[in-house]
């Protein structure tokens, strides 16, 4: 496999002069509700708040400002469950770019709105988001697009790490920063900010039981896949990738498996004690940081909300298992 070169510090401020120019700061809100819940001083960081609904929207501005002019004219294609989609789709639309998004037949109605709203052109095929990854790579190869890994690309990773960056801008002091794990950019991205800033702050990266690959990977210091079976999916991928498995190998503090019931559960925690309606990936890290409690009591605790795209049936699910418990 190629040598993939991990963005630096940096590569995330030079990102950040780029993506300020388009997108807005999300809030960094402390959480009375959670505090009281987690016997912490928990914020919540609001990527939710993102015009598109979910901090992907930071990477793709950054990597398609870095195409030249003929790379956007010939057209980009990417794979994604959605908010990668809606990222690149709304990047393209900014800077005139042709998008051409591979999905899983079952992707998320509100996500594929979105994407068509945006001008990109949908395709449609297989059952998981890895099915569809392997489809956009042939077709950029067929027709000689711009392929976007949606998770090995490092201008992916420097732009989504901005939200770390404005964390700690925020709350230096911060202990802990909780962040769901699909592919990996957005933790990958943790760990380069705080690693380069303050070593101490601990990055925990959260993942559903139902599509452990990215765990597996982190654990066994090699790429495996797994099944996924997952509801969520923002964390529904079904295998590790390098470039952020490399970047978290010895950066990252610890990874949490929770369960699907765990997910819809902080789902419905958020909506009650922080007035926060986040999609299933969103609430991952909260599940994550419910379950690791013990570790986190009287700390400075972020849980990064990462999208709020939520379909009225994964909500209503939420809502049933929460009030259940």
């Amino acid at each position: 496999m190629a040598q993939l070169t991990s963005p630096t510090l940096k590569d995330v401020y030079l990102a950040r002069q780029i993506i300020g120019r388009f997108l807005p700061r999300t809030p960094l809100q402390f959480s009375a509700g959670l505090s009281e819940f987690l016997g912490a001083e928990v914020y919540l960081k609001h990527e939710d708040h993102m015009p598109l609904g979910a901090f992907k929207a930071r990477g793709g501005i950054n990597f398609i400002a870095n195409l030249s002019g003929a790379e956007r004219e010939l057209g980009v294609i990417t794979a994604s469950t959605g908010n990668h989609g809606q990222s690149i789709a709304n990047a393209c639309n900014v800077f005139g770019a042709k998008a051409f998004i591979t999905l899983p037949e079952n992707a998320n109605p509100l996500k594929v709105n979105a994407m068509r709203a945006l001008g990109a052109e949908l395709i449609f095929f297989g059952k998981t988001f890895d099915e569809s990854r392997s489809h956009a790579e042939e077709l950029a190869e067929k027709h000689g697009y711009r392929y976007v890994h949606p998770v090995n690309e490092p201008l992916l990773i420097a732009g989504v790490a901005t939200e770390t960056l404005e964390i700690i801008e925020e709350l230096p002091d911060v202990d802990d920063i909780f962040l769901p794990l699909g592919g990996g950019s957005g933790v990958a991205g943790a760990c380069i900010v705080t690693n380069s800033i303050n070593p101490d702050i601990r990055v925990w990266a959260a993942q559903s039981d139902s599509a452990p690959a990215g765990y597996l990977s982190w654990r066994e210091g090699q790429l495996l896949q797994s099944p996924m079976a997952t509801f969520a999916e923002g964390v529904a991928t079904g295998s590790g990738y390098q470039l952020p498995q490399e970047i978290m190998r010895h950066k990252l503090h610890d990874f949490v498996l929770v369960s699907d019931d765990d997910i819809r559960y902080a789902m419905g925690l958020l909506i009650e004690k922080a007035h926060t309606m986040s999609e299933g990936a969103g609430a991952t890290g909260t599940a994550a940081a419910i379950k690791r409690n013990p570790d986190i009591l009287s700390k400075k605790v972020v849980l990064v909300i990462t999208g709020g795209n939520v379909t009225l049936d994964q909500l209503t699910g939420a809502i049933s298992v929460y009030q259940a418990r």
